[in-house]
């Protein structure tokens, strides 16, 4: 296990350290929109090519992309931003398997720690982007939808991409959560489901535009 025999506090000076440099180096990106989703999918994937896509419709727009770093659809949504010339940031975590940071990358972080990581996702973000993915991509999204539940961030647009692999989800939350009164059909409404990164793109356009008057 990482960090088993370091003394608790070196482990609570290390932690600092990463919050402390990737504050430093994240100091000048604003408004950026956060990508998520599985590192599982091959460069050949309709979803790579979907997170690639939208990488580079916000680089058009000189909006910063921030991915796990990883492989998958963070590898795409960097890609996207990289190759057209937009500010490209990976933060990548120590795993055991399927985290090689890609190269699509023009800031390059890591980390050892999930929280601090999370953190990073939230500081500089104005939207979260979440495409198809595993365990992390839905915990990803549903800590982001707790923050702005509980009015611990100011509220940011959470996009779902992709109505086929996210129906079923969302029918589980209207059928299941609210009827045992779990959640609020109101609270629905903190996330937006689409069919393109197109429409994904002008949500967090039209959100960074009213924000900025």
């Amino acid at each position: 296990m990482l960090d088993a025999k370091m003394p608790e506090a070196w482990r609570v000076l290390r932690i600092q350290s990463e919050l402390v440099d990737g504050i430093e180096q994240l100091i000048k990106l604003k408004g950026a929109v956060t990508v998520f989703g599985g590192a599982r999918f091959a460069e050949s994937s309709d979803t790579y090519a979907q997170a690639q896509r939208l990488g580079e419709l916000l680089a058009a727009e000189g909006v910063p992309v921030i991915t796990g770093g990883g492989p998958g659809v963070m590898e795409g949504a960097n890609r996207g931003a990289f190759e057209a010339s937009g500010e490209s940031v990976g933060l990548n975590i120590t795993l055991p398997r399927e985290q090689d940071a890609n190269p699509y990358q023009s800031i390059s972080l890591s980390f050892r720690y999930f929280f601090v990581r999370k953190f990073m996702f939230v500081k500089n973000a104005v939207g979260f982007a979440i495409l198809p993915g595993g365990f992390g991509t839905l915990d990803e999204l549903f800590e982001a939808l707790t923050l702005v539940q509980t009015c611990k961030v100011e509220a940011f647009p959470i996009v779902l991409v992709g109505q086929d692999y996210w129906s079923g989800l969302v029918d589980w939350m209207t059928s299941t959560m609210i009827e045992h009164g779990c959640i609020e059909a109101d609270e629905l409404e903190l996330f937006t489901v689409v069919d393109s990164v197109e429409q994904a793109r002008d949500i967090f356009i039209r959100h960074i535009i009213s924000h900025a008057t």
